[in-house]
């Protein structure tokens, strides 16, 4: 069976370093980082008192007062990236077979907010369930699509991918496949998060996962330096339309990339510790340079899963360098997270934007925050530190990583 080709038409992005893709590009070529103080709720008594929140957002700019109650803010993040996605596509929404239109999307937690206040209201009341009637189809995390397919009447697959940090990589690969079998002529795929909450923050601080540099927020994502102490935490969405080839071509929409192909793989070692050789982040790049037919020779970058936790790092780029030997120092080595902080199941989505912008700017963007060497590191790689780099990008691979082990890998390339 011939294989379709898959392209990528359309993209929006809502982020902690700016509210729309445009905004979002300036804020990644520029190092801009979106760590500040919490706003959303009182930290006085928490260890980590920032975050990576998104700046300026009022979901009355995008939905009337009685739509946004019904929905959690992951959704409403779901949709509005969804909705720019959708718009620079270009898509002819009456032309489209909507039988042939699919929604795949990444959420690796859900309406935790709403889950939370729920509960704590419960609990403060005299033991009465008096629970709001779109508490459930507020919270679960497959109530995204379903809102992005309902609202334009998509009628192909629909569903979430969950698998926590690398929950909306999946749902990219998953995308990509319907398209290449035939199933679908568009996917409506990325993912979005809302975590920044009591109970996310507050979870997130009593597994030591956070950074606690509370005096200096805006550089306390710092991937690869020696003074990391844990990821910081962000919120939004990303938003891909993914096209099988001549659909997009018979159309005249404007192609940004080529989707070459995605590997997957587990760790099977930790609930949330990576493997310290990297076994299985070796083995899903190696998955999917086979599934994309490339020689580890033709990339050229590589958005790092980079989290700025001290095991990671340095587990990921010991396997970049088992995977790609001395190519690897030719290699533009980056994490955004360094800017956005980590959207948990949103991060595959906007750090694969990131790639994909890199290609079509001709410019990688930044690994901020860098300021003091890690000895177990590698620094003969180019981690692209500080600084965005200039240089023709022609493949460019994303990597996305989640707590069980699930790994996720996907390759893009440039149409010549």
């Amino acid at each position: 069976m011939q294989l379709k080709r898959v392209v990528v038409t359309g993209l929006g992005a809502l982020t902690p370093i700016g509210n729309n893709l445009q905004e979002y590009w300036e804020g990644l070529k520029n190092g801009k980082s979106g760590a500040a103080p919490i706003t959303y709720f009182d930290t006085e008594k928490f260890k980590t008192k920032f975050a990576c929140e998104l700046k300026g957002y009022n979901p009355l700019d995008f939905f009337d007062r009685k739509e946004a109650r019904k929905l959690d803010r992951f959704a409403q993040y779901a949709l509005v990236s969804s909705d720019e996605a959708i718009a620079d596509a270009k898509l002819d929404l009456d032309a489209v077979d909507k039988f042939r239109v699919g929604v795949v999307w990444g959420a690796g937690i859900g309406g935790l907010e709403t889950f939370q206040n729920e509960v704590i209201g419960y609990a403060s009341g005299d033991g009465t369930p008096r629970f709001n009637p779109f508490f459930i189809p507020k919270m679960i995390a497959d109530i995204a699509p379903g809102n992005i397919s309902i609202k334009h009447g998509f009628m192909g697959p629909n569903y979430t991918t969950v698998s926590a940090c690398a929950s909306s990589a999946n749902a990219i690969i998953d995308a990509l496949n319907y398209i290449r079998l035939g199933h679908c002529d568009v996917v409506v795929t990325g993912g979005s998060e809302a975590a920044v909450t009591i109970a996310g923050m507050g979870g997130f601080n009593a597994m030591h996962a956070l950074s606690t540099r509370n005096e200096s927020p805006e550089t306390a994502s710092r991937p690869f330096d020696a003074t990391r102490d844990g990821f910081v935490l962000g919120e939004g969405a990303g938003a891909l339309i993914l096209e099988e080839y001549e659909h997009a071509k018979a159309r005249g929409a404007k192609i940004y990339a080529e989707v070459l192909g995605g590997g997957l793989s587990s760790d099977a070692h930790h609930m949330t510790a990576p493997h310290p050789d990297g076994i299985g982040v070796v083995k899903v790049m190696e998955n999917c340079l086979e599934n994309a037919g490339l020689k580890p020779e033709d990339v050229d970058a590589i958005n790092t899963h980079g989290t700025s936790t001290p095991l990671g790092d340095v587990a990921e780029l010991k396997a970049i360098t088992k995977v790609f030997g001395e190519h690897a120092k030719n290699i533009n080595i980056n994490s955004t997270k360094s800017m956005t902080g980590h959207l948990l199941g949103a991060a595959g989505a906007i750090e694969a934007i990131a790639s994909i912008l890199a290609m079509e700017h001709s410019l990688v963007p930044p690994t901020i925050n860098h300021s003091e060497v890690d000895e177990n590191i590698d620094h003969t790689l180019n981690l692209t530190l500080n600084k965005a780099q200039e240089r023709e990008v022609n493949v460019a691979m994303s990597n996305t990583f989640g707590f069980g082990g699930h790994n996720a890998c996907i390759l893009f390339k440039k149409l010549s």
